[in-house]
């Protein structure tokens, strides 16, 4: 199945080159991968997945390793961001 898959902020140097001016890679993930086993290949370190979004809804961390998507959905990713 077909999902969309955006990183944001520094995340965005763990997407292949092409992908990176726009933020933006479709997938074709397996329907029982879950969150964890989608990122994982990307070599995202743990601490940077800070917040996660599946269609603009927050999923938290301890369900990243059992949620699943289904066809369409947008999964996005931040790491912490500082500010004041």
């Amino acid at each position: 199945m077909k999902i969309t898959f955006k990183l944001f902020a520094s995340l965005t140097e763990f997407l292949p080159q092409q992908a990176r001016y726009t933020n933006v890679l479709e997938l074709e993930v397996a329907p029982d991968a879950t969150i964890t086993q989608i990122i994982e290949p990307f070599g995202l370190p743990p601490k940077l997945v800070h917040l996660v979004l599946i269609n603009g809804k927050y999923v938290e961390p301890e369900k990243r390793l059992t949620q699943t998507l289904v066809e369409g959905d947008v999964l996005a990713i931040w790491p912490p961001i500082a500010g004041g």
